[in-house]
């Protein structure tokens, strides 16, 4: 019994050798049957020790490893031969800069490797001081100032900050004078991003007034310098008079400021920009009527037919306008409301209505209002009720605490209120205005 256990025993095995020495490459050595090497017939032929493929399957199933032991083992051999093979993920930056270039090494003296462009996405692969070392979407590597590029959470702001402002009604276009950054906040201190070149058309959406970065003040006093003014100075001796007052310091100015306006491209990128850097569109018919103002934004209200007219199929558009002093820093967008119609009889523009001085603010709103037989071109636009103007903190846009709309209806040449609000519109000027207004004028000498 024990004889044909250990045969069967025997058979299995020697099965198990055949199919799994079929299966792999591996070699492991084995005696084998009789060579004929020396031709003689008194000594038996030697063994040739030779070697024959077996498998790393056939060497478990030898010496008899479970098979939920092999499973754990293949699992675990693979997930370290993964992890060789797994893509690490690195940050990624944007080029802020107008156009840079990476280099080699950093060093004084360095090759250039690649150009790069402002946008141009890159993917941080060492940190350096003030460098890194990125690697581009064509696989050229190389360093980079760390100041020419922004990271991936200043750009999705300015992702953010044009899908917030998307449903933003356009409050006048313009033109940008020369190349200019886009920039997430008002102040020449903010994070840019986007670079648009010059002449590009742009929207105006909001304008806002922040203090102007490192404009010239008042001095402020070193602090030696006010421990010097305020330390008493010891009497020689005593007096019974009385020391003069001290003289009241005097209040600081204010810093300057500076008008910033938030814009949108025709690539819908959205930021801040100098309001300096850029001319609002103005048709130059009307544009000579300015008077030394700035037209803040001029609107189609209607267009009117005439046979003399220099223009496309003889028709002339009529506009209203509003305009603002030119001084930045002001707490309202406009104060003036114009009219210009077109005269059929003189063939020019002439002006049908004008309000001033008020405080005005954008948008100005434009459409038609149906009346028996037609409709008639309408316009609004909006006024603080009173003093008190709510300023954003954080971008520095100035809104009236308490809003009031003010609408208009254009007929013919006439212009007539209409809408809800029929209240009295308060004229007010501004505090240069009123101290111009408050001084006496010179008598003539006779």
């Amino acid at each position: 019994m024990d004889g044909a256990r250990s045969l069967w025993v025997m058979a299995e095995r020697r099965l198990r050798w055949m199919v799994l020495c079929s299966l792999t490459n591996v070699y492991c050595p084995l005696i084998t049957g009789p060579c004929p090497t020396v031709l003689s017939s008194r000594r038996s032929p030697p063994a040739v020790r030779t070697q024959i493929p077996i498998s790393f399957v056939r060497f478990v199933r030898r010496f008899g490893v479970p098979a939920s032991s092999l499973l754990v083992l293949c699992v675990l051999a693979l997930a370290c031969g993964c992890s060789r093979f797994r893509h690490e993920r690195h940050d990624t930056v944007y080029v802020s800069a107008r156009q840079t270039y990476l280099h080699d090494r950093v060093a004084a003296v360095s090759n250039r490797v690649a150009e790069v462009a402002n946008g141009q996405q890159l993917e941080v692969l060492e940190r350096g001081r003030r460098f890194l070392r990125v690697r581009t979407e064509k696989n050229e590597m190389g360093w980079i100032e760390e100041r020419a590029v922004i990271d991936g959470k200043t750009r999705d702001a300015f992702i953010q900050l044009a899908t917030l402002h998307k449903p933003d009604s356009v409050v006048a276009n313009g033109t940008l004078r020369d190349d200019i950054y886009l920039h997430i906040l008002p102040g020449r201190e903010a994070e840019h991003f986007y670079l648009l070149a010059a002449n590009s058309k742009i929207q105006l959406l909001a304008r806002a007034s922040v203090p102007k970065t490192g404009a010239p003040g008042l001095k402020q006093p070193t602090p030696a310098a006010q421990t010097a003014a305020t330390a008493p100075i010891p009497a020689k001796a005593p007096t019974l008079a009385k020391a003069p007052p001290t003289p009241a310091k005097p209040e600081a100015e204010p810093p300057p400021l500076e008008d910033w306006w938030l814009v949108r491209d025709a690539q819908d990128r959205t930021g801040w920009l100098l309001a300096s850097r850029l001319d609002v569109d103005v048709p130059d018919e009307i544009g000579t009527y300015a008077e030394g103002q700035r037209i803040v934004g001029a609107y189609v209200l209607k267009k009117v037919i005439d046979s003399q007219a220099p223009t496309p199929n003889h028709e002339v558009p009529e506009y209203v306008t509003v305009l603002a002093p030119p001084k930045a820093g002001l707490p309202f967008d406009f104060d003036q409301i114009r009219v210009f119609t077109w005269s059929l009889k003189h063939h020019r523009y002439e002006t049908a209505f004008r309000l001033h001085p008020i405080q005005g603010y954008l948008p100005v709103r434009t459409g038609f209002d149906p009346v028996p037989g037609g409709s008639v071109p309408v316009f609004s636009f909006q006024i603080a009720s009173g003093p008190n103007v709510a300023v954003d903190p954080t971008t520095g846009i100035s809104r009236p605490a308490f809003p009031r709309t003010i609408r208009y209806m254009l007929l013919d040449t006439q212009l007539k209120r209409t809408g809800p609000d029929m209240a009295s519109i308060p004229l007010t000027h501004t505090a240069e205005a009123k101290s111009n207004q408050a001084k006496p004028g010179k008598k003539k000498v006779k």
